[in-house]
């Protein structure tokens, strides 16, 4: 069971959230792999998260309208299913509560082994290289050599089994600090999504977890929902990225949802009242430079949340409209977020094919090649400004722009936060987040641990804002 984190979204059809003119300071300042994926559910967590932060901004818990249901039809069959591949209600809910039943049946020593396998097949390495199968196949001996005899000890057991690891990212998660995650919200309606295969090579968009007595839960939504359409867009082959775009938008504003309850429906169509908690990370203003003569657009990012990507294309097109010729984005301080929303923001300024990142790591499953895939917003000359804060998906926005000749980079080295984490459950409710992978720029360097060289230390005397 793997979540995918959509975190960015295309410009809204409603209109545009108001954006402040200007920021803060008033003056800029210088294998068995494959098998295990199935069951992750949350892929691609980077950035400099701790549990702190997952259980907080930008990683919060996920936290009514009138006459929610517009419309009701009844339920319906596919055409290669039958009543009899289709139980009711009552015989659904009953499969999950012996499915709930059995996973509490699993044993202390059971869990252990559980968490020792998704290390062996999925942990990268990426600091000590020091990690071998063999290595790891003797400490797991020695754990189960006797019996663990609770489940709080097996929890303690897993915690110094990941700690030998030597990545401080690499971690375990109680069942309620997992519950607390696979609520996750950056819909704005109270609900996460998960891809699941229909067994056919495509996959299904369905609900994860949901907030209780908030927006979605209010209008009926239900765990457990297959999402079909929103605002009469028919979701199918959609990532559960581009559908959380879709249900993002104003607060107080609504979305129609239809939505399968159930293997078979029934099916409804209901409206929820969006309640973003998410709070804009875009400030900008238009500065005059070379004695008037220029105008410059300077954008400040201060994260990568759901409203990142939106809202700086709503900067650039203000500040082009106010004259901006050149652009100034200022990374600094930015410990990065949601890494998705980098992605999408690097290609914003991207010629169509060009490479926006590279991911290793131990099986193809997380060997891909990221690439922009339409023209860049603006093709203005552009300058973004980094320190030794700027860090995550920040890092890739950065190298993704220098790379790819687009951008100049000015300030200090970066951080160096290039590692990439899955979430898995394990059958006791528990997690573990374990690092899989690892950021490579398009010139092919390892972000992680030696960060990006900057162009220039200090902006160039022409652009001194």
């Amino acid at each position: 069971m793997r979540l995918l984190l959509p975190f960015s979204s295309p410009l809204s059809a409603t209109s545009p959230p108001s954006l402040p003119d200007h920021p803060p300071p008033s003056k800029i300042e210088y294998s068995g792999l494959t098998k295990i994926f199935k069951k992750s559910v949350i892929g691609t967590l980077t950035g400099a998260l701790s549990l702190t932060l997952v259980l907080s901004s930008p990683i919060p818990s996920v936290a009514a309208s009138i006459d929610p249901y517009l419309s009701m039809t009844p339920p319906s069959l596919s055409p290669d299913s039958s009543p009899e591949d289709c139980p009711n209600e009552e015989e659904a809910d009953t499969e999950v509560l012996e499915d709930d039943v059995r996973s509490q049946l699993v044993t202390n020593e059971g869990i252990v082994e559980e968490a020792w396998e998704i290390v062996n097949d999925a942990f990268l390495d990426a600091r000590s290289n020091t990690w071998s199968p063999e290595t790891w196949q003797k400490q797991k001996e020695e754990i189960l050599s006797s019996p663990i005899k609770s489940r709080s000890k097996a929890h303690e057991v897993i915690k110094k089994m990941l700690g030998s690891l030597g990545d401080q990212y690499t971690r375990f998660l109680s069942p309620d600090e997992f519950s607390r995650m696979s609520k996750y919200d950056i819909t704005g309606i109270g609900i996460n999504l998960r891809e699941v295969s229909d067994g056919g090579g495509n996959a299904k968009l369905k609900v994860l977890g949901i907030v209780l007595d908030g927006p979605a839960d209010i209008a009926g939504v239900k765990q457990g929902d297959e999402i079909l359409a929103v605002n009469g867009v028919d979701v199918s082959g959609k990532s559960s990225f581009e559908v959380s775009s879709l249900l993002q938008g104003p607060s107080k504003t609504f979305v129609v949802l239809k939505v399968k309850h159930g293997k078979c429906g029934p099916l409804r169509t209901i409206k929820v009242q969006r309640q973003v908690n998410a709070q804009t990370p875009v400030s900008y203003r238009l500065e005059k430079v070379d004695n008037g003569k220029i105008s410059v657009g300077y954008i400040r990012l201060k994260e990568f949340n759901a409203l990142a990507r939106k809202d700086l294309v709503i900067a650039m097109k203000r500040l082009q409209d106010k004259g901006a010729s050149y652009f100034v984005m200022d990374l600094r301080d930015n410990l990065g977020g949601l890494v998705q929303a980098g992605i999408e923001t690097a290609k914003l300024f991207l010629d169509e094919g060009d490479t926006v990142i590279y991911t290793a790591g131990r099986d193809t499953e997380t060997q891909k090649t990221v690439v922009a895939d339409r023209q860049p917003l603006i093709n203005a000359p552009l300058i973004v400004m980094v320190n030794n804060r700027t860090a995550s998906a920040s890092e890739i926005v950065a190298s993704a722009l220098h790379d790819n000749c687009k951008a100049i980079l000015v300030g200090e080295r970066t951080y160096g936060k290039g590692l990439i984490q899955s979430v898995f459950e394990l059958r006791d409710g528990s997690g573990v987040v374990v690092t899989i992978g690892k950021y490579v720029t398009p010139n092919h360097i390892d972000i992680n641990g030696g960060g990006i060289e900057p162009d220039f230390r200090n902006l160039p005397g022409s652009l001194n804002l």
